[in-house]
């Protein structure tokens, strides 16, 4: 199907359809296209690089699931193995072999030493903060500005007017008490971090951090900034908790921390996953020290539970996936990660088009500014029309960017040279788009 023959009847319907009975018609926002503008792609099915739609549209995929889907949709294997567990049941509300397998399988690969199970990132992050606060016997918790750790009501907060100021409500719905206990500081900024436990050190009870953050666009720690973190928190007695439900067996084989910790000599004492090792099913978990761990139900005092926590088909999918997610499957995604990156650049640079790409293994971002973006500051001052207009350009030619400015663009090992070849030809027409937008404001 060409550009021009694109419909998208379908999608309009059902996307009037759901804004009826759901609201804004998606059940998470940025799937509303608000960033972007436009109507929303209802996909019917997905294999491979593609995604193919209501009305029978093509796209490659760049979204994957926001970085799930490391082999693709629909990948053979873990088809087989899902059905397999499906046919055995959906859930039994009692312990199975396989969570106990992809417990160990996470536990081989990480710097954990034990694994909780739950369904969602958000979860995990909830549940890592309240083991964090009932380990230390504090209440304080430092985060950063423009880091996403799910929508728990302390973490939705944005930065107050100093650099140790307890925090304020982002959102409607978060009571003042919720954030009150949370100090909110810019990322990559070392001095900010010793300035908040000089003043505080003695009640916070850890700092959670992305341990390369994804939801700003990728914005990589600067070097030696998470070893910094883990030091300060140690020196201290707070916990530091690495969120890797992003970058967790995505942006390499061991996550972030093989770019960073597992050469630099150090480990989080907590740390999230979700996303890839859920195999595209809802799971997620938590995971750390032995000693810290055994402070959870039921072995010790801190309480957690869940209905699903280890679903038998969710903890298939993971297992699934991460014993399929080899050392050739990273060495494919940065390959291509690496094309992409290098034709976007050329492509944007030769329309005149400011922008930076920014990368973190197998992860990478397209920032339509003219300076390296360090922070969350930095990332505010993308030229959000100019990427819509891009956006816009690249879905017409095929191509399912993530759409917001504010997002990491996935890969996966199925991206063949079919779905990269489609994504170099719309790069040159969708930078003239974006430029074309900047000239007419």
């Amino acid at each position: 199907m060409t550009t021009n023959d694109r419909r998208t009847t379908a999608s309009e319907a059902l996307f009037d359809r759901a804004r009826a009975v759901t609201p804004g018609g998606v059940n998470s926002p940025v799937r509303a296209f608000n960033a972007v503008g436009g109507t929303p792609r209802f996909i019917r099915s997905a294999r491979g690089a593609w995604l193919t739609d209501v009305d029978g549209n093509e796209y490659v995929d760049l979204v994957c699931s926001w970085g799930a889907m490391l082999l693709g949709h629909a990948h053979p294997e873990v088809q087989e193995a899902v059905a397999a567990a499906v046919a055995r049941g959906t859930s039994y509300g009692t312990p199975t072999e396989p969570e106990v397998e992809l417990a160990e399988e996470i536990v081989r690969r990480t710097p954990v030493d034990r694994v909780r199970f739950v369904s969602s990132g958000t979860e995990a992050t909830m549940s890592a903060i309240r083991l964090a606060r009932g380990v230390t016997g504090r209440d304080v918790v430092v985060k950063f500005s423009g880091c996403y750790h799910g929508h728990v009501d302390s973490l939705l907060a944005a930065a107050g007017s100093g650099v140790a100021t307890f925090a304020l409500p982002g959102t409607p719905g978060v009571p003042a008490s919720s954030t009150a206990l949370t100090l909110v500081l810019p990322y990559n900024d070392r001095a900010a971090v010793a300035a908040a436990f000089a003043e505080h050190g003695d009640r916070i009870a850890c700092l959670v951090t992305e341990a390369a953050p994804g939801n700003m666009g990728v914005v990589p720690p600067l070097p030696g900034f998470n070893a910094f973190l883990a030091e300060t928190c140690a020196a201290h007695g707070a916990l530091f908790v690495s969120d890797e439900v992003m970058t967790g067996f995505r942006a390499s084989k061991l996550g972030q921390w093989g770019l960073d910790g597992a050469t630099e000599g150090w480990r989080p004492d907590l740390t999230t996953f979700g996303k890839v090792m859920g195999g595209g099913l809802p799971a997620a978990a938590f995971g750390g020290r032995a000693d810290l761990m055994s402070h959870l139900a039921p072995e010790g005092p801190v309480y957690q539970a869940g209905t699903l926590s280890g679903n038998p088909v969710a903890t298939t999918a993971g297992l699934t996936t991460l014993r399929l997610a080899t050392d050739e499957v990273y060495e494919r995604i940065s390959h291509v990660a690496g094309t992409l990156q290098t034709a976007a650049a050329k492509a944007l640079t030769e329309a005149g088009v400011p922008h930076v790409v920014q990368a973190t293994g197998t992860m990478f971002s397209v920032f339509f500014t003219g300076q390296p973006v360090r922070d969350f500051a930095a990332a505010s001052t993308q030229d959000t029309a100019a990427y819509a207009a891009f956006f816009h350009a690249m879905l017409d030619a095929g191509v399912h960017l993530p759409p917001s400015a504010y997002e990491a663009w996935f890969l996966s090992s199925a991206h063949d040279d079919r779905a990269v070849e489609t994504v170099l030809d719309a790069l040159p027409a969708a930078a003239e788009a974006a430029a074309a937008t900047r000239k007419a404001s």
